[in-house]
């Protein structure tokens, strides 16, 4: 009876050790999930970032779970909930805009969850709601077209610019134009006499344009907040029988080969860069945090700025 015992005590013994054994390597080799809500498809800059974080998991050997928010706030938070219930190892979303966000962020915090933030911020007094944010500097792209503006627009006299915003209440829209008016209050000639929404769209940019050159005979500037709503907002102006890059100058943000395109064709002046292809740098963090590794808090992407002199070198190399 007690060898009985001893052995099945023995195996007892060798079935934990072995179960030991062989969950670590479960873990290692279970795939991880990511569930990820996108802004939606508005630009040429969002369809290369979608690319980008598709092409960038299927790499890393990561499962991901998509959803495109069609600009609206109400389907990335949906899809976010969607992404608790299934349990995903970490949830990564580009915020349509940077407020109301609490309450979805406690729900992931809650479920133990970690979130990544990607291209846009949020706007938060408790930043435990997220573990990272992976962008560009907006503010700073905004400063990089205001001292473009100031140093190559010599013409004497005012200079009346009109100003294409981004989604109202996004990052970037917010911030572009914050760095931009940081930078051209230095000189009092340079004047932003109209600005409105064009929601990063083309159609929106154009439409938005058109109004501003049927109220203002007067406009020398277009400062863009994308590069999509300058190419729509540069239609308008041929349009209205005048040319773009020559009677309006046009600044655009995001360096898509769209805005290369026009600048080769002496219709645009400059893009300032903002990099979409952020999908290897988030597949990295995603399993930083899976392993339990620390992961910096604020990752900035290097951007540059190409004016349309540099267009046609450049163009081979683009991306996006």
């Amino acid at each position: 009876m007690l060898k009985s015992r001893r052995s099945l005590l023995s195996a007892i013994v060798m079935g934990l050790v072995a179960g030991a054994v062989a969950m670590p390597a479960f873990a290692a080799d279970k795939k991880i999930t990511l569930g990820f809500a996108q802004v939606g498809a508005e630009s040429e800059w969002r369809a290369a970032n979608t690319v980008s974080i598709k092409e960038a998991a299927k790499a890393a050997g990561i499962d991901l779970k998509f959803s495109d928010a069609q600009q609206k706030q109400e389907n990335q938070i949906k899809a976010i909930r969607g992404y608790i219930a299934q349990k995903v190892d970490v949830i990564s979303f580009a915020p349509v805009v940077t407020t109301g966000w609490d309450t979805v962020l406690k729900e992931a915090k809650a479920a133990k969850i970690p979130v990544v933030l990607t291209d846009r911020s949020v706007d938060t007094k408790d930043e435990s709601l997220y573990v990272a944010m992976i962008a560009s500097d907006f503010t700073e792209e905004g400063r990089k077209a205001g001292k473009w503006l100031l140093e190559n627009y010599k013409t004497p006299g005012d200079v009346n610019i009109v100003e294409l915003q981004g989604t109202v209440g996004s990052a970037p829209a917010i911030e572009r134009k914050k760095g931009f008016e940081e930078v051209i209050k230095a000189d009092p000639r340079f004047k932003i006499t109209r600005s409105q929404t064009g929601d990063f769209t083309r159609a929106k940019g154009k439409e938005v344009m058109e109004a501003f050159l049927k109220a203002d005979a007067n406009i020398n500037v277009l400062y863009a907040h994308n590069d999509d709503m300058a190419i729509g907002a540069i239609q308008a102006i041929e349009a209205a029988g005048k040319k773009p890059g020559k009677d309006i100058i046009v600044i655009g943000v995001d360096a898509v080969k769209g805005a290369f395109e026009a600048m080769m064709a002496g219709k645009m002046n400059v893009s300032i860069e903002c990099n979409p292809q952020l999908g290897p740098q988030l597949m990295e963090v995603v399993k930083d945090i899976v392993a339990g590794k620390p992961v910096p808090r604020r990752i900035i992407t290097k951007e540059g700025v190409f004016p349309m002199e540099t267009a046609a070198k450049e163009f081979p190399n683009r991306k996006y």
